[in-house]
């Protein structure tokens, strides 16, 4: 049987202009850092610097945070909820009018294939601040009584994995609260976020309402112990989330943690099984495995598991490979080199305490960062692979026999952020759900978005919930009166 060749279908780059360096956006206006240091960043599929970004110190943390301060008191938390609104309806048409530009200028600097990044990411950002500036002048609504005030500056760092809608799910919900934003992107993948201050200057935003300070974990650590920062949002991993809920506790800043993850995707013997294995594919490929709520944990029922896996490996066998920019690309390149050293360990020691190892074959590149879609069979729950988030590529197959080992196995984890079930029978779906111990639970499907719906998780996953009015709320306090 002759297979279908794709002729290579690269974006086009000229619709992104990219500065040779960046500077702070600080009070509404770029200005270079107070110690004139920087950082590259660097395309993962080629290793190409892309431009030099500015580093911030505590000192340009201190001018942000006062900036952000001074249009909180001043301008913006004065301001009517529905004129909040004119300005967040106008960043999400100006978002979904960029949009070609945002997707590009994403997959050039994160890794991610152009067809995730504009088919999902941006669409997702644009509807985030449409969402979210619908309930601006709507406050009242949210669940802590008349008048529920804003808690005031936010200091803000996001992942490298979802640059772009990371920082949409922390800044919309935050402005339509009233509140004002020092945001922190991640040192490898800093450029949307560069992008999205042009956005806030075209969209005419206030100055000091929204701030970005780059650079790498100092200047994140500077954010979140600044005194004159009210609530603390961070996604990222559960050491470092760790760290930042030793550094706040004790102080009167609210925080917000969304952390590591190992989801269990649970297919049981009566699950359509090729929807399944898309639903698989989707859950542990998409973004390469670098989501923190990826399927990286496949259980599946011992009975059905050998048929499962022959139509696993013969769907990850028409995984194309390459290109972040090439419209057929299915898995981008690996976001740093940091982190493919990561996946590499992890998979060798899965490989050294006896875990059988397959991948499809595929020519990776030459240059750059890349990883092959790999899947362990013979995994226990004792392994490596089984219980540390790989952040990559890589799914563990375990098997269960009855539905409460199914439930043991996936709860057998330090993490609690998603799940899947995978079954035709509603009632067995309602049952497990109630059973896992994830704040997000996928039914017959999986990596699922929308603004209105809360997500976040349990134990080492964080704390506290970003989307639908439960992430509003979580930048509101309610009047004394109310309390």
């Amino acid at each position: 049987m002759s297979v279908f060749e794709y002729a290579p279908a690269p974006e086009s780059r000229s619709i992104v202009d990219i500065a040779s360096s960046y500077g702070l956006f600080i009070d509404g206006d770029f200005v270079d850092g107070t110690s004139g240091t920087s950082f590259k960043t660097i395309n993962p599929a080629t290793e190409e610097v892309l431009s030099e970004v500015s580093e911030a110190d505590a000192a340009d943390v201190d001018r942000a945070v006062a900036a952000a301060r001074r249009a909180h008191d001043k301008v913006w938390s004065t301001m009517a909820g529905a004129e909040r609104a004119k300005y967040l309806f106008r960043i999400a048409r100006i978002i979904a009018e960029r949009a070609r530009e945002f997707a590009v200028l994403e997959s050039l600097d994160n890794g991610k294939p152009i067809r995730e990044s504009r088919d999902v990411d941006v669409p997702l950002v644009a509807q985030w601040f449409f969402y979210y500036a619908g309930w601006a002048d709507k406050l009242d609504h949210v669940g802590l009584g008349a008048r529920p005030r804003p808690l005031g500056v936010a200091g803000q760092v996001i992942p490298w994995n979802f640059p772009l809608m990371m920082l949409a799910w922390k800044v919309a919900p935050a402005l339509a609260a009233g509140n004002t934003v020092v945001l922190k992107p991640a040192e490898t993948t800093p450029l949307t976020a560069l992008l999205f201050a042009e956005v806030c200057q075209q969209a005419d935003l206030p100055a000091g309402v929204v701030n970005i300070v780059t650079g790498a974990g100092a200047t994140g650590q500077a954010l979140v112990e600044h005194p004159g920062i009210d609530k603390v949002a961070f996604t990222g991993s559960t050491a470092v989330g760790k760290a930042i809920a030793r550094s706040v506790a004790g102080t009167n800043k609210q925080v917000t943690l969304e952390l590591g993850g190992k989801a269990a995707n649970i297919v049981f013997d009566d699950a359509p099984i090729d929807q399944a294995v898309e639903g698989i594919v989707n859950g542990i490929f998409f973004n390469q495995g670098h989501v923190c709520c990826a399927g990286s944990r496949l259980l599946v029922q011992e009975n059905v598991a050998e048929e499962l896996l022959v139509r696993l490996k013969a769907r990850m066998s028409t995984l194309r490979v390459g290109d972040p920019l090439d419209k057929n690309t299915d898995v981008g390149a690996i976001n740093s080199r940091e982190q493919l050293n990561r996946i590499t360990d992890l998979t060798a020691a899965g490989d050294a305490e006896g875990a059988e190892r397959w991948s499809p074959e595929c020519v990776l590149p030459d240059n750059g960062f890349w990883f092959k879609p790999t899947i362990f069979t013979g995994v226990t729950q004792a392994h490596r692979i089984a219980r540390e988030e790989i952040f990559g590529p890589v799914l563990s197959v375990l098997t269960f026999r009855t539905p409460d080992e199914a439930v043991a196995k996936a709860n057998n984890t330090p993490y609690g952020l998603s799940a899947g079930v995978w079954t035709e029978k509603g009632s067995r779906i309602l049952a497990i759900a109630g059973q896992l111990r994830a704040g997000v639970v996928w039914a017959n499907t999986f990596n699922k978005f929308d603004p209105a719906s809360p997500f976040g998780g349990y134990k080492e996953s964080g704390h506290g919930r970003e989307g639908g009015k439960q992430g509003l709320a979580a930048y509101l306090q309610a009047q004394e009166g109310d309390r």
